[in-house]
Formats: C-alpha cells, sequence, structure tokens
C-alpha cells in the first residue's frame, strides 16, 4: 500500500517529480506544498510562477522544451506590451494570461489564494486538486546583489540571474501563516520529499513559515521519513542557478551543500550514484542522517515515474 504524501516543491525541477509521483500514487495521496517566494505582481496582476509550473506540468498542458509555460502559447500580447513601453522582460504567454488575469480577479473578490490557484487546478483537470500554497500572505524571496536588492523573479529572468547574489532573504516570512490545508497535508503525511529544487530559494521560502518547519520535525518525531532529492549532480546544478548560489553563501557545490542547508530535517537524501564518495558522506552526515545512491536525473516521463517509484520504494 503507497503511503500519503506531502512534496515540498520549487518549478522545474519539482514539477517533474511531482508528475512522477502523482502517476505512481493514487488519487488524492499527493500534497504538493508549493514554493511561494518567487510570487510577485506585474501588469497589475498576480502571478505565482512555481504553482503555475507545476499546474501546467501535472495537466500534461506544459512546454516540454522550455519547462515552463503552456505548450503551443502565442506571444501577441507580449509583443505589444514591448510596443507600448509596458515590461516584456517576463515572458507571459496569451493563453496563461488569462489565468493571472482570472486569478487576480477573484483575489480582488477577497477569496484566499489557495481556494483560487485550486480552483484554477480543477478547471485544467486536476479534480484533486493536490498543488497547496505554502502560505496565503505575501512572502517574497529578496536577494542582496551588486545591482543592489532585487526580488528573485526580477534577478532571475529580468537580469537572467547574472548579478552575484550575497544574501537571500524572505520579506513578510515573520507574518505569514500556513494555510490550514498545508498543516493537514503534513500531519497526515506518512512520507515527506523535498524536491531537487533550489535549496536557497525554492525550499527555503517554505521552510521560513515557521509552522511549516515545526509541522516537519513534529512529523518526525512521529515516526514519519523526510527525504530529499539532490538537486546538485557531479557539481553542478541540474537546473537553474542553486550550483552558483551555494557557493556564494559558502557551501559545498554538492550534495553534502545542499545537506548543510537543510541541517536536521532530512533522514536521507537521495544522490546521484557518481557522487556518493567517501569524502562526501563525511561532509554531508553532520547534516542529514543518511545518504542514498540512485538514478535521479529526470530526462522523460519514464525517469519521472522511476525515480518516484524509487522514493515509494525507499
Amino acid at each position: 500500500m503507497s503511503p500519503r504524501v506531502a512534496l515540498l516543491a520549487g518549478g522545474v525541477g519539482g514539477a517533474k517529480l511531482a508528475d512522477g509521483l502523482r502517476r505512481a500514487l493514487p488519487a488524492g495521496d499527493l500534497s504538493v506544498i508549493a514554493n511561494v517566494g518567487d510570487d510577485f505582481e506585474l501588469h497589475g496582476l498576480t502571478i505565482c510562477p512555481d504553482h503555475d509550473t507545476l499546474l501546467y506540468t501535472l495537466a500534461g498542458l506544459g512546454d516540454r522544451e522550455r519547462g515552463w509555460g503552456l505548450a503551443g502559447e502565442s506571444w501577441n500580447a507580449l509583443e505589444q506590451f514591448a510596443t507600448i513601453g509596458a515590461p516584456a522582460w517576463f515572458r507571459l504567454g496569451d493563453r496563461d494570461l488569462a489565468l493571472h488575469v482570472h486569478r487576480t480577479a477573484q483575489l480582488r473578490r477577497g477569496r484566499r489564494l489557495t481556494e483560487v490557484n485550486q480552483a484554477l487546478q480543477r478547471s485544467l483537470g486536476l479534480q484533486e486538486a493536490p498543488i497547496l500554497m505554502a502560505s496565503d500572505q505575501p512572502l517574497r524571496t529578496q536577494l542582496r546583489t551588486g545591482d543592489g536588492r532585487m526580488e528573485f523573479q526580477p534577478w532571475f529572468v529580468g537580469a537572467q540571474a547574472k548579478p552575484e547574489v550575497s544574501e537571500v532573504t524572505f520579506s513578510g516570512a515573520a507574518d505569514a501563516h500556513a494555510t490550514p490545508e498545508v498543516l493537514a497535508a503534513l500531519a497526515s503525511a506518512e512520507r515527506i520529499y523535498i524536491a531537487p529544487s533550489n535549496p536557497l530559494v525554492s525550499i527555503a521560502p517554505i521552510l521560513a513559515i515557521a509552522e511549516i518547519r515545526s509541522a516537519i520535525v513534529a512529523a518526525r518525531t512521529r515516526g514519519v521519513q523526510v527525504i530529499g532529492v539532490s538537486p546538485i549532480v557531479a557539481g553542478a546544478a541540474l537546473k537553474g542557478p542553486a550550483d552558483r548560489m551555494l557557493a556564494a553563501a559558502g557551501l559545498p557545490v554538492s550534495p553534502a551543500g545542499v545537506a548543510a542547508h537543510l541541517s536536521g530535517l532530512m533522514d536521507a537524501l537521495l544522490v546521484e550514484a557518481v557522487d556518493l564518495t567517501p569524502a562526501l558522506i563525511a561532509e554531508a552526515t553532520p547534516h542529514v542522517t543518511k545518504l542514498i545512491p540512485g538514478s535521479i536525473v529526470m530526462r522523460n516521463d519514464d525517469d519521472r515515474l522511476r525515480l518516484a517509484r524509487e522514493l515509494l520504494a525507499l
């Protein structure tokens, strides 16, 4: 019998593992706790990049080549934004834009972000609405760079992640509360997974919410296993700037750096077999109970399902 699973996830890497787990588990047994630190406002619209990548991936609507956005998208509105002198640095497709307009309208009517996004999930075919927002209150990842303080998306997309990051903080974390749905998912979880997402800017914003961190600690106390999947393989990030950010934080660019950043929260960390050396074990084991070798790179649908089943079998 499969366990009930809660998955902490960012965007692309998290979405791949979430897709594998959703296909490996019975309907309703997966809850995905989505990073809200990337959320931002543009053109007066509330945009939730990690939630929407998870949504499009799980609904089978995502662009496989880009890893984000809708397949078969068009860009007329984006071109018009540029023509009229409006910001065009964030690539909003025409059909994607409809989702943001509708979400923002619902939020202005007083609905909670979780409720709005779960309704969007159901409208796009995810009847169990497995994606939960870590918080309904604003929580924003803030980066200190050589070009000044920046929110995550203006840095990652607008500046193409070029300015070096010297500090990561989470504005609003002290006032943000875990949603009832997230707390219920963690309380009923029989296994908690941490996706191969950037530990500093995809997983850390979720854990910056004190109630979520406490709920994970409580779950471990009652015997629930917390297992992470490394986003670093052979000294490089599988996707995005996690390797540069670990180095800038003074952490090893390896699964040991991931374990150190998430110190004391995991029972095990799944790492690519090539990385499991005696030196890595010595460096990581003060922070994680056990390192487990596996094949964690997800190149296609089969890899996603294989990794999900491998995790469930541990």
